[in-house]
């Protein structure tokens, strides 16, 4: 149905030339029902709402809709919700859209359209403030100059229509003004602050600063937080010992501490039959000790530390039971480490060896209580290692051997593939938890006794000390082979070769020697 030379589309937005609605088989009250929108805001009743119907996209689709609504008068009435149809409960309910609140609706509107500055139009009506909530007496909005679409004005005029002091129909009038059905104010110049700026965005308006990466550790620890660990540790040693120091010297220079010391010198006599001098294999034997225990000691904390392993390798007969490359080196080691050290018990026997690392007399629990303070005084026991230890040199290296290592190789073989799982009653038995409290401890154990044992060789007197473990020279005379340098360079010869083996453990080296024993795969 055309009104005033265009016609009403279906739906929206409704613009000029759209197909017509409702269908032309509808009566005409329907078309003028769906073409007076703006009637809705002329509703003053104290206890109804009214609300701004979405306006049409130009100011003659406006003046269409309020000519229609003029042209039928008092026998329009808007329908509550969508579809509008024939018959349908009228919105509001019993409220006839008169022609003449339509009529003051648009003339209102029109006004509203060129508003004037101030707190009230030419007319005296109040003007329509900027922003929500537009009450009576603001500044004038738009502003002064601006172009506002005929459609806007009719959503803004319906403000005057809502009965003063209702501020809820006020703020749904505003609400249909501000939806996105109506067509925005033309942009124009804004107006300068009327004060200076005192605010501004900043740096945190644009930048947001990036978190921390978290510190690496090593165990509990930073390694900033070790090196701390490490020097007031330190310090704490160094102090305690000092006082240790003081004290057993203090306490050795009263009478009965130096009687004791004289009834139990250090050590006691070896049984008849003891050797004397430290034969070639023994040096030998201490060498591939020494060289096998610190790669266990690397290739142990290797595997602690390892969380991915890049390396693997499985056995040829059993590719299911892979493992990686680094576990497959340590349990390598072992084997080496349990049989060179099954000969070393083999031949302590068979030379009688074994009576200078065995105790054969109670005298050396005092004889090594003895030494222990003397070493705290820092006056050394005088003892010829060529032919006997001192008490606490023999409770060391026994404890070692037959205490230490044992325990070591029965905890490393349950924590092994070589462990028979299958063998329900036997892991009960003997759980894989224990065998893993009891198995590091001992590596420690292991680690204290090179460092004491080493700092203990250099300093009771180093070129006999390294002549005897290394070049097998000895003499009962303590004096003798005091100058004598070849042990020592034995022993620097040795260092190298245990560091290159240290720094060749990895696996672009060992990969090749373990496909000589099982498979090698990344994955």
């Amino acid at each position: 149905m055309a009104t005033g030379g265009s016609s009403m589309r279906r739906g929206l937005p409704r613009i000029a030339g759209g197909e017509p609605w409702p269908p032309a088989a509808s009566a005409p009250a329907e078309v003028a029902v769906e073409a007076t929108p703006v009637v809705e805001s002329t509703v003053a009743e104290a206890d109804m709402a009214p609300s701004a119907v979405a306006p049409t996209h130009s100011g003659e689709q406006a003046t269409a809709v309020a000519a229609s609504a003029l042209s039928r008068g008092s026998e329009t009435v808007v329908r509550r919700g969508l579809p509008r149809v024939a018959g349908g409960e009228p919105w509001p309910t019993g409220v006839v859209a008169a022609a003449a609140d339509a009529e003051a609706a648009y003339a209102e509107a029109a006004a509203v359209s060129a508003p004037t500055p101030g707190p009230a139009a030419a007319d005296g009506a109040p003007s329509v403030r900027r922003g929500l909530p537009r009450v009576a007496g603001g500044d004038a909005w738009p502003p002064a100059g601006t172009e506002v679409a005929a459609s806007t004005a009719v959503a803004v005029a319906a403000v005057d229509a809502a009965a003063p002091g209702e501020e809820n129909a006020s703020a749904e009038v505003a609400h249909a003004a501000d939806s996105p059905l109506v067509p925005a104010v033309a942009e124009g110049p804004r107006a300068p602050l009327t004060v200076p700026r005192t605010a501004w965005a900043g740096r945190a308006a644009s930048r947001r600063p990036q978190p921390k990466p978290e510190l690496q550790r090593i165990g509990p620890f930073t390694k900033t937080q070790w090196a701390g660990t490490v020097i007031v540790g330190g310090i704490g040693l160094l102090f305690a010992a000092g006082m240790a120091v003081l004290a057993v010297r203090f306490l050795l220079s009263l009478d009965g501490p130096r009687d004791f010391l004289a009834t139990y010198p250090g050590e006691y006599h070896l049984p008849d039959g003891a050797p004397v001098g430290i034969p070639a294999w023994l040096g030998w034997q201490h060498f591939f000790n020494v060289f096998l225990m610190v790669l266990i000691i690397r290739s142990g904390l290797t595997i602690r530390r390892e969380k991915r392993p890049s390396v693997f390798w499985a056995p040829k007969n059993n590719p299911k039971g892979k493992t990686s490359l680094t576990i497959w080196f340590h349990q390598a080691l072992d084997i080496l480490w349990l049989i060179n050290g099954a000969v070393f018990i083999v031949l302590l026997f068979v030379t009688g060896q074994w009576m200078r690392i065995v105790p054969t007399s109670w005298e050396v629990v005092p004889n090594a209580l003895s030494a222990a303070l003397q070493y705290v005084s820092l006056d050394w026991p005088t003892e010829n290692g060529w032919v006997n230890y001192n008490a606490l040199q023999q409770l060391a290296y026994f404890s070692t051997v037959f205490i230490a290592a044992p325990l070591a190789a029965i905890t490393g073989f349950r924590m092994s593939g070589m462990w028979p799982k299958k063998n329900l009653k036997l892991s009960a038995a003997y759980p894989i938890e224990w065998a893993r409290k009891v198995h590091f401890p001992v590596m420690l154990f292991f680690v204290v006794f090179i460092v004491i044992h080493v700092v203990l060789v250099l300093a009771t007197g180093a070129l006999r000390n390294l002549n005897h473990m290394y070049a097998a020279q000895g003499s009962v005379d303590p004096t003798a082979y005091a100058d004598n340098w070849t042990g020592f360079w034995l022993f620097v010869v040795s260092l190298v070769v245990i560091a290159a083996a240290w720094v060749a453990a990895r696996p672009l080296v060992l990969a090749p020697i373990a496909r000589l024993f099982g498979t090698v795969s990344g994955r």
